[in-house]
C-alpha cells in the first residue's frame, strides 16, 4: 500500500509576498546581496527568491528550514 501524501502548504502566503517583492526589487535593480546589502545587484532569479525565502524566515513567516549543505 502506498503511503498517503501529507497536505497543506510548504510555504505561507506571507512567504509568498515576501518572495514577490524580492522579485520585484530584482528587477527594478535595487535587490542586493551581502548581509548589509553593500554586495553587488542580484541578477540570478534563484538568488532573488532565495533572498525572499530569508527575509520570510526573519519576519516568522511559514518557510522550511534550510536543508544542511
Amino acid at each position: 500500500m502506498a503511503a498517503k501524501k501529507k497536505s497543506g502548504r510548504k510555504y505561507g502566503k506571507a512567504a509568498g509576498k515576501t518572495v514577490a517583492s524580492a522579485m520585484r526589487r530584482k528587477k527594478k535593480g535595487t535587490l542586493r546581496s551581502g548581509k548589509s546589502g553593500k554586495g553587488g545587484a542580484v541578477k540570478s532569479r534563484k538568488q532573488a527568491i532565495a533572498i525572499g525565502l530569508s527575509e520570510a524566515r526573519k519576519k516568522g513567516a511559514k518557510v522550511p528550514k534550510k536543508k544542511a549543505s
